[in-house]
């Protein structure tokens, strides 16, 4: 036998008698280095380095690995029939209706606006200058519970004054949240709309009535509604195809907002939902503008208090200065990739929101009053303190 042999058969006796003697302290100590003797350097740097940070990139970027390959679990839903939008402000309603293939009522439907309130303030004034012209019966529901179950002031009864101009139109209501821990969001969320059903009953509507179904931040346009009021043979659910925009009208994401949508009321078959409850769609019917906020406080705490607020995996998530930073940047807000359905479009959309300088067909109230809420157009991230 070579000299390797006996010089190894020689180490390995030795570790044994070492192992065998002393405290039992001292005895683990040796036949550990007994063990780690016939590991190589590779060996070392995959134990001690490589796992270590492998194991660290997944718990600081999981989500995002899920994210990325999400074309592969989920299939995306099935695609809209969208239909196309026609305006112009020089051509009548009669030709409007027809070039949609609908034809004309001899008065319009009675509208009724109705939505769930938070604390977006700026753009609830927006969206109701926006339709003030063409809606019927403003209905807004508030409750003292965010859906995360957090308690929060009734902020639109505090600030009645502010919406003195639809006092006569408006039915407004509050619902007390029920604070359950550890409930998913959505049940709480789902709660608070069963009780806008209620609502709307007692804001009178009625059969053939047009419902606008959508969040603060889904602003249909006037002349949509005035369109959908006006014609006659339109779909019983149609959605709305809205511009989506983050922070401000300055980071336009893309045309993908559907969840608006408009309803034909029929007395106990609609009921008020966020979901996909139809496969008809109106092209560019108005503008999502989504986290669009004047104060870093309030995106803080919209964070915490929306259905998604698993999104906040950390509480530097939170810090004013990083919000402030990703707002300027066009950045996302809870570092996770695009929600796309193909690896092309997810790539493809990687990084910050490029900045549009195109303040062109935007609502009305807004440019007119430019100054007051010049945070929310192009070339003013920065918030106020």
């Amino acid at each position: 036998m070579s000299d390797g042999y006996y010089s190894s058969k020689k180490t390995d006796d030795i570790c044994e008698d070492v192992c065998g003697q002393g405290s039992k302290a001292a005895a683990t100590i040796s036949r550990l280095k007994c063990v780690l003797r016939g590991f190589d350097l590779r060996t070392y740097l995959f134990l001690f380095i490589l796992m270590p940070f492998g194991i660290f990139a997944i718990y600081l970027h999981g989500q995002k690995f899920t994210y990325f390959f999400r074309p592969l679990w989920e299939s995306p839903p099935k695609p809209f029939h969208t239909i196309p939008h026609y305006y112009n402000e020089n051509v009548t309603m009669e030709s409007l209706c027809s070039l949609h293939g609908w034809g004309i009522r001899e008065s319009p439907r009675r509208v009724f606006d109705a939505v769930l309130f938070s604390n977006e303030k700026d753009l609830l004034t927006v969206r109701w200058k926006e339709l003030y012209p063409y809606v019927t019966q403003f209905v807004l529901l508030e409750s003292n519970s965010t859906f995360t179950g957090l308690p929060k002031p009734f902020v639109f009864k505090s600030n009645k004054e502010w919406f003195k101009f639809v006092e006569p139109r408006l039915t407004y209501g509050t619902v007390g949240g029920r604070f359950r821990k550890g409930e998913n969001p959505f049940v709480e969320e789902a709660y608070q709309r069963l009780a806008l059903d209620q609502l709307l009953r007692i804001a009178g509507i009625e059969e053939d009535d047009l419902l606008i179904m959508s969040d603060v931040d889904e602003i249909p346009s006037a002349h949509t509604i005035n369109l959908l009021r006006w014609c006659d043979d339109i779909p019983p659910v149609l959605h709305l195809q809205l511009k989506n925009y983050l922070y401000s009208f300055e980071y336009y994401v893309n045309s993908k907002s559907w969840r608006a949508s408009i309803h034909r009321y029929s007395p106990g078959k609609t009921r008020y939902a966020h979901f996909r409850q139809s496969n008809v769609m109106l092209a560019d019917s108005g503008w999502h503008c989504s986290f669009c906020f004047r104060y870093i406080s309030e995106f803080i705490f919209k964070m915490k208090a929306y259905s998604h607020s698993d999104r906040v995996r950390f509480s530097h998530y939170l810090n004013p200065k990083r919000i402030q930073d990703v707002i300027c940047k066009g950045s996302d807000l809870f570092d996770m990739l695009p929600e796309e359905y193909t690896f092309k479009e997810m790539i493809g959309k990687m990084g910050p929101i490029p900045r549009t300088y195109s303040a062109v067909h935007l609502p009305s109230y807004l440019l007119d009053n430019a100054e007051q809420y010049k945070y929310l157009l192009p070339g003013n991230c920065v918030r106020e303190k």
